[in-house]
Formats: structure tokens, sequence, C-alpha cells
């Protein structure tokens, strides 16, 4: 994908972006190829691919929410910034927390995010489920990308997200839904979109779970919890 139809693309996802956000998106993809050779961000390297698969991707969450009615987002598990960093490029109105269990990651946006000025980016090191336990229903939307299967994300992200608020996952092929899960942390799956990403046309799912009641304090539940006995 080149920039030209990555700029075409995005404008059918109702987004139309500006000279600076293009331009901080550039500079991102050159800071991320330059960390890529001091550490392991990403297997993607070319830029149309780049483009392609993390930048054009991330924002096809779109098609199952409006970003401009949001104020707040967090992004687990965002690694180098997929979805979160560049939902923040080209919806800079939002206030964004961008977590992760690896330092190493963070330190790298924070780079980028002191480079590009961009205001309003939290950073945070650890693990979802510890953050969660401290951070209940903060959040309009939480976001992952093809972190873990849906049932153990929907317990990681479910304890962040605001009654009536929304936890969007961004897959790759459609998985079964675990019904279980989902009444247990009191949510409800509204949406959910099969795409193909233009061009390879590989498929992408995108589940979009609202949160309907306050989550059982027992949720999260310790990580070897999780892991041991999935909801």
């Amino acid at each position: 994908m080149s920039e030209k139809d990555f700029i075409d693309k995005v404008k059918e996802l109702g987004i139309d972006l500006n000279k600076e956000q293009l331009a901080n998106l550039n500079t991102y993809y050159e800071l991320l190829v330059s960390w890529n050779e001091k550490m392991n961000l990403t297997a993607i390297t070319n830029k149309e691919d780049v483009y392609l698969k993390h930048f054009y991707d991330s924002l096809t969450l779109t098609k199952v929410i409006d970003l401009n009615k949001e104020e707040s987002l967090c992004d687990i598990g965002t690694g180098a910034g997929f979805p979160g960093l560049v939902l923040k490029i080209c919806f800079p109105h939002l206030k964004v927390t961008l977590l992760d269990s690896l330092n190493k990651r963070l330190i790298f946006l924070k780079e980028v995010i002191n480079v590009l000025g961009l205001k309003d980016v939290t950073l945070v090191h650890e693990r979802a489920e510890e953050y969660a336990l401290k951070n209940r229903e903060v959040f309009d939307v939480v976001t992952a990308r093809a972190v873990a299967s849906l049932n153990i994300l929907l317990e990681y992200s479910i304890p962040l997200v605001k009654e009536n608020k929304y936890f969007i996952a961004l897959k790759g092929k459609e998985e079964n839904t675990n019904s279980n899960a989902l009444n247990i942390l009191k949510a409800k799956i509204i949406d959910t979109k099969v795409i193909t990403l233009p061009y390879e046309e590989s498929i992408r799912t995108i589940i979009k779970v609202q949160k309907k009641e306050k989550t059982p304090l027992k949720y999260p539940r310790r990580y070897s919890e999780i892991k041991k006995k999935p909801l």
C-alpha cells in the first residue's frame, strides 16, 4: 500500500488526514524501522507493508465505532503502538493509555511521542490484569490487537471499560465466541465485522463488545488463574 493508496483507503473509512498527521505517520514509520534494528519491534519493515498491515489495519476499528464521540482509550498489549498510537495520531483529541508488559517497547513509544510532540498519551509498564485492578471502569474504549484468545482478552479488558462503553478486539480469522465469559463479565457483543485487507486480502475480524454492568470484583483474576482456567 503506497502512501497515496493509504490516504484514499482511510478516506473510505471516513478519516481525512491532514499534512501534519501524514507527516507524523511517516516519522513514526522511520523511527520504527530505525529502532527495529536494535530491538525486535516488528517483522514487518517494508514501508508499503507497514502502511497496510499496521497503520491501515489499526484504523479499521473505525468500522464499528466513531472515535470522534469518545474521549479516552486504553490499548492493551500495545507492542510497537498498534493500534493505540496510530489512533492517537489520527484522532488527536483522544486521551490514550498505551499498556505493555515489556518496557523496551515503551521506551521506543516514548521516543516516538516525544519526537512527534504528542500530548495526553500515558505509557504504562504493567500486565493488563494487574493494571485493571487499580483502574476499574475508567475508559470509554479499550482495544487489543491479536494479543490473546477472545475469552482471555475479555477478562483483561472489560474491567477497564466504563459501563455502557466498549471493548474492541482486532483479530485475524473469526473465532468462536465464549458466551460464558461475556455473561460472567456482564458484557455483550454488539457488532462484528469480517473484512479483508485491501491488496493482499487477508482476513480480519473486528469485534465490538459493550459493557452492560459493573464487572464483578473478583475479575480480573491473577494471570496464572486466567491461563489455567479461562472463562
